[in-house]
């Protein structure tokens, strides 16, 4: 067996089955979490119908499990770090599984919007957990490449939830039964998920050495190299992890950047494609279908083409760079509310194209930000304050349409991404070559 002494030897490291086994189970959670998320929004013309739901209850339903995605990014990252990846990273998925099937009989808002409440709280531990473990597994020459796939494989199933809801015939039934099809992905990935280790980072940094030998001797076949742990560390690890830590010295000015720069990508994001079809209606857009369907290929296409800044760029320029088209995306939007729709659907097919290349960053940057003690307690914040974001964005969004018109929202929509360009600007570290598993090499 080999055994690895320095950490740059971790850009050489090769891909060994089990990278690609867990690569596999996180890369089928992140299809099952953007299908879940994604299925509400392809639902909601015919339950808004079926239900007689109003303005109100639109906006709740839609940002229902962003809602939940925050307490459970929140409560359960730091339970992440506290007694573990392993646990969370499989029972989460038992807990997603049974709600989704749940909401076949859910048959009034308040049901449905307490079932969606428990699988975003569900998928909140997966975004904790997920790239958290996969970032402690995988090899540092593909970390970014396999982080950043996440969110192509996210985009996969949102889509697939999209193009159901757009091209279905759906009444309430239909719009119930597909509602919990979201169950089928997310038993597959249970099943698939039994037998998974800990994170031997994770044990190393709870003092369980031999436990964390025992893991990589068996599933990566290589001999652990723990090195004199730093001053600093050690003080991080001697420490029960906790919130209070990501503000600590040293590391409050990533966990800011992290919030704003993760909140001002995605609330735009869920808001938009959440009501796409009304957006483009307000767009005057005649074959709203059709062009859904156009959008929602180039969300697929901007994700595997993203792919490839992801990996060759620095994180730093690829974030400000893709902030900075996305702002003049949807200042263009604005700009054009009155011009035909033809003229209008050039930057909206930008803008889609950027910001699913741009999404992928979301997956890589926040495990790099932190260190293994904190990681899970980090990613989980970062996610939890995103949701808020995201959840405000989709509970506005409706009713600026409504009030205020396609201009002026798209003109507040690129506000916020200005805002995230100029955050980056000032503290996006670089972080592309860091080490993202201290105190442990194999």
């Amino acid at each position: 067996m080999a055994t690895t002494t320095a950490a740059e030897t971790r850009l050489k490291e090769p891909m060994k089955g089990f990278h690609y086994r867990i690569t596999a189970t996180t890369f089928g959670a992140n299809f099952s979490d953007g299908y879940a998320l994604g299925i509400i929004g392809a639902v909601l013309p015919a339950l808004t119908v079926s239900m007689n739901l109003s303005g109100w209850w639109q906006g709740l339903l839609g940002a229902s499990a962003l809602i939940g995605l925050f307490f459970g990014s929140i409560v359960l990252g730091w339970v992440g770090d506290l007694v573990g990846r392993q646990k969370l990273y499989i029972y989460n998925f038992a807990l997603i599984a049974v709600a989704s099937l749940l909401q076949l009989w859910a048959d009034d808002p308040l049901t449905l919007f307490g079932l969606r409440l428990l699988i975003g709280f569900g998928l909140g531990a997966d975004y904790a957990v997920g790239p958290t473990l996969l970032s402690e597994f995988a090899p540092r020459r593909v970390r970014g490449l396999l982080l950043g796939s996440l969110t192509v494989l996210w985009t996969v199933g949102y889509v697939v939830a999209n193009v159901l809801g757009t091209y279905l015939s759906l009444d309430d039934f239909s719009s119930h039964l597909l509602l919990a099809s979201s169950a089928l992905p997310a038993a597959l990935v249970l099943v698939l998920r039994i037998g998974t280790p800990e994170s031997p980072g994770w044990l190393v940094s709870r003092g369980r050495i031999e436990e964390a030998r025992a893991i990589t001797r068996k599933f990566l076949g290589t001999e652990l190299d723990i090195p004199e742990p730093t001053a600093a560390t050690a003080a991080t690890e001697k420490k029960a992890p906790g919130y209070g830590q990501l503000f600590a010295r040293g590391q409050r000015r990533n966990t800011w950047f992290g919030v704003l720069f993760y909140s001002a990508q995605v609330l735009p994001y869920f808001a938009i494609y959440t009501f796409m079809g009304t957006i483009l209606t307000a767009m005057r857009v005649s074959d709203a279908d059709t062009q859904n369907l156009v959008l929602n290929l180039f969300l697929l296409l901007g994700g595997v083409v993203g792919l490839w800044p992801t990996q060759r760029m620095g994180r730093r320029p690829f974030t400000i760079i893709s902030f900075g088209i996305l702002t003049a995306c949807l200042a263009a939007l604005a700009l054009l509310a009155n011009a035909s729709p033809a003229a209008m659907m050039i930057p909206f097919v930008v803008y889609t194209f950027v910001m699913s290349g741009a999404s992928n960053i979301t997956q890589v940057y926040p495990p790099e930000l932190y260190p293994t003690a904190l990681r899970a307690s980090g990613v989980g914040f970062l996610n939890g304050a995103s949701r808020v974001a995201s959840a405000l964005g989709t509970f506005v969004l409706p009713l600026s349409l409504d009030h205020l018109g396609v201009s002026w929202s798209m003109a507040w929509l690129a506000g916020v991404l200005l805002l995230g360009m100029i955050v980056s600007i000032a503290w996006a570290p670089e972080t592309k070559n860091s080490v993202t598993t201290e105190g442990w090499h194999h």
